[in-house]
């Protein structure tokens, strides 16, 4: 199977957009399509509903998804495993399109003579386990501690308090607003499908609406990011979080915007986790650059689940 042709579908897949997933993999939207259409071909069945507005995974794209992320892992570890001299410095975020990525980004513009390679494990268990045998270097993850207590020469650091906004239409009733409490999100459907229970995240937003009496709808299709922001475009009710600085990409027609959450403002903590005995000469310049650029939010008038505290 052309490992390449996999890892261009999980983009897609991750981004539900071809334009997005073309720029994240550095290729011509073309070379995306072709991509995509030949492992289409060679597993006989249609992976993506194609749209004006992008792409949809139909349900064999579905079923194949976690075994694309598992080819390519397994592709991963077997280089990790041969690759000699001086190699890339690997680490692992949930998604590319999150706040931990972007941090990525803006490392790599200010040191680009540092090669890096990004992977995603999906869950912290992994993630973390992938640390400790040395798959990956570092990993970024919500610690949803005590209740996960890391391994012995595991260290972690709080990097990141990313703040939640809300992502809605131009029909819904805060359109217009500059700033939304979370205590005036009573009542509204907040939709978010990938909430996997027992994720790290799931942990975290389901605090978040025990604290503020909210309701979270996990339920419905999860087709990606695509069918998400279609569905919050045309709908004058729905609405869903999302990090300051996660980056999504929607048509203009959409009308979309993003709306602060203030009184108080919820934090999204974001740790970076890594081996005390890694001595890849990268990672601790990458660390260095981490607590440059922390941004020390002030104590009052945010919120933090009692674990991140």
């Amino acid at each position: 199977m052309d490992l390449d042709a996999v890892r261009t579908f999980v983009a897609v897949a991750d981004t539900g957009q071809f334009q997005q997933a073309a720029a994240d993999l550095a290729v011509t939207q073309q070379a995306v399509s072709k991509r995509v259409a030949a492992l289409e071909k060679d597993l006989g069945v249609r992976l993506f509903t194609r749209t004006a507005r992008g792409a949809r995974l139909t349900v064999d794209g579905q079923a194949f998804l976690p075994h694309a992320r598992d080819l390519l892992q397994a592709e991963e570890r077997a280089a990790a495993s041969v690759r000699p001299g001086r190699r890339a410095l690997r680490i692992d975020v949930i998604s590319r399109r999150l706040g931990p990525a972007d941090l990525l980004r803006d490392f790599h513009r200010t040191h680009p003579g540092t090669e890096l390679d990004i992977v995603t494990h999906y869950d912290a268990d992994s993630a973390i386990a992938a640390v400790r045998s040395g798959t990956v270097d570092a990993t970024f993850r919500a610690l949803t501690l005590p209740a996960r207590r890391l391994p012995d020469g595991i260290e972690s650091v709080r990097i990141l308090d990313e703040p939640v906004q809300l992502l809605i239409g131009p029909a819904h009733e805060f359109a217009g607003a500059r700033t939304v409490t979370p205590a005036q999100l009573a009542g509204h459907r907040i939709w978010m499908p990938d909430m996997t229970p027992g994720t790290e995240w799931a942990v975290y937003y389901s605090d978040l609406a025990a604290a503020f009496g909210l309701t979270i709808d996990s339920a419905g299709p999860r087709f990606g990011t695509s069918l998400l922001l279609d569905a919050i475009a045309d709908s004058p009710t729905l609405t869903t979080f999302i990090g300051e600085r996660t980056r999504f990409v929607w048509p203009p027609e959409h009308g979309l915007r993003r709306v602060a959450l203030h009184d108080p403002t919820p934090l999204y903590p974001h740790s970076l986790i890594w081996r005390s005995d890694n001595p890849h000469p990268a990672l601790a310049a990458f660390r260095a650059y981490l607590r440059s650029v922390r941004d020390d939010r002030p104590g009052t008038g945010v919120w933090v689940p009692e674990w991140a505290r």
